[in-house]
């Protein structure tokens, strides 16, 4: 059995959801932030036999993918008034990150 901890991107949540509960899969949902651009996230975690951890990674490849975004280098907060406003800069945002790691022991109760 593996556990399987997954950060995406709050834009893929509702369809990883939806996809992950097709599928059979249950998990445990954590409201995250962070990143560059901080924006929101959510950690999925996820106890998987070790014979499905193939199919619950490509789930996670076909559900959330990266973009491009464009965003302006400053944040207005941290600007000097009457700065100077550079052009946004394009970003890639979204996908997953996940951690798959071995457990010795699962109980349910």
């Amino acid at each position: 059995m593996k556990l399987v901890v997954t950060v995406i991107h709050d834009r893929d949540k509702h369809r990883m959801f939806e996809a992950l509960v097709n599928n059979g899969f249950t998990f445990t949902k954590i409201a995250s932030t962070g990143g560059f651009l901080r924006e929101g996230n959510v950690t999925l975690l996820l106890g998987v036999e070790d014979e499905r951890l193939e199919e619950l990674v490509g789930l996670i490849k076909e559900n959330c993918q990266t973009r491009e975004q464009y965003v302006n280098i400053l944040p207005p907060d941290t600007r000097p008034i009457g700065t100077f406003l550079p052009n946004p800069v394009k970003v890639q945002v979204g996908g997953a990150v996940i951690f798959v790691v071995d457990v010795q022991r699962f109980e349910r109760f």
